[in-house]
């Protein structure tokens, strides 16, 4: 489980193919207290720590994880945004987030407002996920609030702290983002449809 605060951004050092797997290799300051058997959202994508060696560490994305996240376009030296798993005793920050990605979406807007940053992602409707106004999302593994809510598209809004400390900084137009949409409005949706 996480929290969706963004603990630092990581640099993917190494990509190596095994079999339809993906072996991805990650500089970070954290690494050191890493351990091998540990969970670590990788822009938002929960992943365990198989090999540790100095300030890296390696995870495996196999692939139903590579087809259904944007892990499938990472090139070496690319931000990706960290966070390890929440302990029991530390505060719920941001909302509960479980590091499986539900579906991909697009940046299709960003707008400067005035010291902060609206973008606008645009994702499948056909996957029945569901937004809500006012409701929590978790975009390349930020828990955000969702602004402006539609069938198939929906806004946040970015404050200079997140901007300089995930990778939205690096986000353009057309750029593939990793969505999990909030859990308990899954399983609202999902009672909702068995009655």
């Amino acid at each position: 489980m996480f929290t969706g605060i963004i603990e630092e951004l990581g640099i993917v050092t190494s990509l190596q193919k095994d079999h339809e797997n993906l072996n991805i290799t990650v500089k970070a300051n954290f690494t050191s207290a890493l351990k091998i058997d540990q969970s670590v959202a990788h822009n938002g994508v929960c992943l365990t720590v198989v090999s540790i060696v100095d300030d890296t560490y390696t995870v495996t994305a196999i692939k139903e994880t590579l087809d259904k996240t944007n892990l499938q376009a990472l090139a070496l030296g690319a931000v990706v945004n960290l966070e390890r798993g929440m302990k029991l005793a530390d505060r719920l920050d941001g909302h509960i987030v479980q590091g499986h990605i539900d579906q991909t979406a697009i940046c299709t807007a960003i707008e400067e407002t005035g010291g902060s940053w609206s973008f606008t992602f645009e994702y499948d409707p056909n996957l029945s996920n569901i937004t809500i106004e006012k409701g929590s999302i978790t975009v390349n593994g930020v828990s955000l609030t969702v602004v402006n809510s539609k069938k198939n598209h929906f806004s946040v809004a970015i404050i200079p702290y997140t901007y300089e400390h995930t990778n939205f900084s690096t986000f353009e137009v057309g750029t593939v983002v990793n969505l999990e949409f909030d859990v308990i409005g899954k399983y609202v949706k999902r009672i909702t449809e068995l009655n």
